[in-house]
């Protein structure tokens, strides 16, 4: 599971899926340092001006986390092959720069001086879940900016490949000053470019509205919402974060999202997604570097967040998605044509509570909505009895269905499914001319720790089956009793019936020990689990993600990506699996130049989309 997000009230947090527990709690890895990197310094797209002082630099020592001695042996289908040498020379750091200016007004004194008397001594002992030693040990740990750098290939990448993988998740810019979640972090996009068969990494922050005006600070000035907002401390927080507003420091009405969750490319535009603000445009060049444009809202028709997983018809080109939040409507739905146009919401009152809603489903003819058992509770928080979020026991969970061309709620239909909690969806069509519905889902059991105990967790995949006519779920199927989640399937079969899906293994997550392909012809049976691939002992990888190997093959046909870390040696790598493979085998192997961190979403976009960027041909020539 990743990052859920909720806008609450100013955009509000990443709420945790996953935590780390004491028990849970891996040791240390000490990575060696490299001292004679080649520093670069780049010039990135800045959503505001800055003052001459704010932008002058200083000159310190840089050192990143280096991979192993290239006489180091590794696996790949479970032979022992010599790992190829890594000319680590090439690799380039990239140095954000030290910022010296004047000093800071008096109410950003105040401001730093309130903050650190919150967390000395009015803030509870933090827990593990929100420990910053705990939650940035090992490989969840920040890494810095790396310039586009080329890899050694193992093996040999496939044509179809040509093109980008980019893969999104959380890593924190400044150490945090109290608690911290896991997906409180700056997003970070870590681009594999592939050209030819010769592949170039890079990993670039995003340019959030947070994140450069902390950047000119020099430090936090946005609490991390979800560690943050949790009794007294809480609301001293709060109102710390109102004298900043106040006072000019930041401005709400330009968001405090962190782009952290996703991607999505439509409107030959890439775009980098977190729930609690507007999209973000990025732009991978052809050199495989990664820039920011700045916000995207759709010609000013989208003011507040979108869902980080929006669906896109395969045949039709549309854009389907939504927001919710703590307001009367809690959800609202909208589509966005194939030319980029985004089309009034639609808002369903008849979501009668503010609950999460972090990702949905379509078919042909519908869309289809969670509501789960975590709810909101935006009392609790501004009352310092809670946290903003919650398990709700007396709440039965459903599922609506609404036909994705509506333009009122009236044909919403509600069906209640006990015990069904799911944050992501696999896929979902119609059967039996639109009368009934099927979706698998990953359900979360039990929920009521899906917030603090992630180790406690496990994710049946389910395939639920619901008449619509007559109201009802008429069939609920198993498909397999291991830990399953982030589910992706062959995009061409989106909200189509199709038979195979890819799942991560939850060790749980974000750490994923392997990945599974599963068969839903086989649903009913023990297990559809048909082929999987453990990545061995201490290797871990993220959500796996599919792309076809030529238009018109079978649906399984091509590969499945992930990338891997391997806590032992320290060793990142971009890996590419046969789906058809029974034991789903690697076919090429690319060892990275940097660590990457455990993240969420990821999402190849062909070289021929990466062409329809804008101000391509400027850059290529």
């Amino acid at each position: 599971m990743d990052a859920i997000s909720s806008p609450f009230l100013a955009p509000f947090p990443q709420l945790s899926l996953s935590s780390v527990s004491p028990k849970t709690t891996p040791s240390r890895i000490t990575f060696p340092t490299i001292t004679n990197v080649r520093i670069e310094e780049r010039p990135q797209t800045q959503l505001k001006p800055q003052s001459p002082a704010a932008t002058a630099t200083t000159t310190t020592t840089t050192t990143i986390a280096a991979p192993p001695p290239p006489s180091s042996k590794e696996r790949i289908n479970g032979r022992r092959a010599e790992a190829p040498s890594l000319p680590l020379e090439q690799a380039r750091l990239v140095r954000l720069p030290s910022r010296i200016s004047s000093p800071p007004s008096l109410p950003v004194t105040i401001c730093n001086i309130l903050d650190d008397l919150i967390n000395n001594f009015i803030d509870r002992p933090l827990r593990s879940s929100i420990n910053p030693k705990d939650v940035l040990a090992n490989n969840c740990a920040p890494v810095g900016e790396l310039l586009p750098t080329k890899c050694t290939v193992q093996g040999r990448l496939p044509s179809c490949l040509d093109g980008a993988y980019i893969r999104n998740g959380p890593n924190p810019r400044f150490v945090p000053r109290a608690g911290y979640h896991l997906f409180d972090g700056d997003g970070m996009l870590h681009a594999m470019r592939i050209s030819s068969g010769q592949a170039t990494f890079c990993s670039r922050f995003v340019r959030t509205y947070k994140f450069t005006q902390e950047e000119e600070a020099g430090s936090p000035i946005y609490p991390n919402y979800f560690a943050g907002f949790e009794g007294a401390a809480g609301l001293a927080r709060g109102g710390v974060l109102a004298v900043r507003a106040l006072t000019g420091q930041f401005n709400p009405l330009n968001g405090a999202g962190l782009a952290n969750t996703s991607l999505v490319f439509m409107d030959n535009k890439l775009m980098a997604l977190g729930e609690s603000d507007l999209p973000y445009e990025v732009r991978v060049t052809p050199d495989g570097d990664v820039e920011t444009i700045g916000q995207w809202n759709f010609g000013g028709k989208l003011t507040m967040g979108m869902t980080a997983h929006p669906k896109i018809d395969p045949v039709t080109g549309e854009v389907f998605s939504f927001r919710y939040g703590p307001i009367p409507p809690f959800l609202n739905y909208f589509r966005i044509g194939s030319d980029g146009s985004k089309q009034p919401d639609v808002p369903i009152f008849s979501f009668q509570q503010p609950s999460f809603v972090h990702d949905f489903a379509i078919t042909q003819r519908y869309a289809i909505f969670p509501d789960m058992q975590i709810v909101m509770k935006p009392l609790d928080m501004l009352t310092g009895e809670g946290p903003p979020v919650g398990y709700d026991a007396g709440k039965v969970a459903r599922i609506g269905v609404i036909p994705r061309y509506a333009t009122d709620d009236s044909e919403m239909k509600w069906i209640e499914v006990p015990g069904f909690n799911f944050v992501h969806t696999v896929n979902a069509w119609d059967e039996k001319g639109g009368e009934e519905v099927v979706l698998v889902a990953a359900n979360t059991i039990p929920v009521e720790h899906m917030l603090e105990r992630m180790d406690l967790l496990h994710c049946c995949v389910e395939m639920v089956r619901i008449n619509l006519k007559e109201g009802k779920v008429v069939g609920r199927k198993p498909l397999s009793t291991r830990n399953l989640e982030w589910g992706v399937i062959n995009p061409k079969f989106l909200g189509r019936k199709n038979r195979f899906a890819f799942m991560a293994i939850g060790d749980p997550t974000p750490k994923v020990k392997g990945i599974v392909k599963l068969d839903f012809d086989q649903a009913g049976e023990d297990d559809c689990v048909v082929a999987a691939r453990s990545f061995g002992e201490r290797c871990f990888a993220g959500e796996p993600f599919f792309v076809g190997n030529k238009e018109g093959g079978d649906e399984d046909d091509g590969y499945v990506l992930t990338y891997t870390q391997d806590e032992g040696s320290g060793q990142s790598r971009f890996v590419v699996m046969d789906a058809k493979s029974p034991t789903l085998d690697i076919v090429a192997s690319v060892r990275l130049p940097q660590r990457v961190p455990y993240g969420f979403h990821g999402l190849f976009v062909s070289e021929k989309d990466l062409q329809k960027q804008k101000n391509w041909k400027r850059y290529k020539n």
